[in-house]
């Protein structure tokens, strides 16, 4: 299994090391070719509207979009998130658009920009997550294809649809793998369909 992380800007160096840790192959996604021979593709934060004019200037957006249409399991942290995202609040920024969500960006103002808390997470079983939130978007809504899998004072901070995954929060500055293994466990499972295909 291979894992690409998109690598024009941002966390990419914690998002590797937690690969690693669970011992996954990490490959850094720097242009077309380098997406070749992925079976699942990270996001990392970092800030969205320079990794969106970055996508464009390397063309790297629509072949990504593409591998997101056919399945290919993507996981987005903060900006991951709202390139991850169909609609962004009062922006036409450059985004892949593949998850039905809306997202605010810097959504938590001033006060509460950066913040971290214990949240439980049902997915991931019973010990709460540390929720780290830098600057963090959330999802306002989502459309009838996304399901919300945690929420914070009406914000939604993490959420599916079908093989996509985007949380507003950073996973990878945390010591807890569990977020990044329930990505895996599901690019896990593609790469095996994909087998009994063959």
């Amino acid at each position: 299994m291979r894992i690409g992380i998109l690598a024009l800007q941002g966390a990419v160096r914690e998002h590797r090391v937690m690969l690693r840790r669970l011992g996954v192959d990490a490959a850094d996604v720097l242009n077309t070719e380098d997406l070749c021979g992925i079976d699942g593709l990270i996001l990392p934060g970092g800030e969205s509207t320079a990794i969106g004019k970055l996508l464009a200037r390397y063309a790297l957006l629509e072949p990504i979009a593409e591998l997101g249409r056919r399945g290919l399991p993507i996981f987005g942290t903060c900006a991951g998130l709202i390139l991850l995202a169909k609609h962004i609040n009062g922006s036409e920024q450059p985004r892949f658009g593949l998850m039905d969500a809306w997202v605010e960006r810097n959504a938590f103002g001033r006060q509460l920009a950066s913040f971290e808390a214990d949240m439980p997470v049902p997915a991931l079983g019973g010990e709460p997550f540390r929720i780290i939130c830098i600057r963090a978007p959330y999802i306002d809504r989502v459309g009838a294809g996304a399901v919300p899998l945690l929420s914070y004072e009406g914000k939604i901070l993490f959420a599916e649809q079908g093989s996509l995954l985007a949380a507003s929060f950073h996973p990878e500055l945390t010591g807890d793998t569990r977020i990044h293994e329930y990505f895996i466990s599901r690019v896990a499972g593609r790469v095996s369909a994909a087998a009994g295909h063959g």
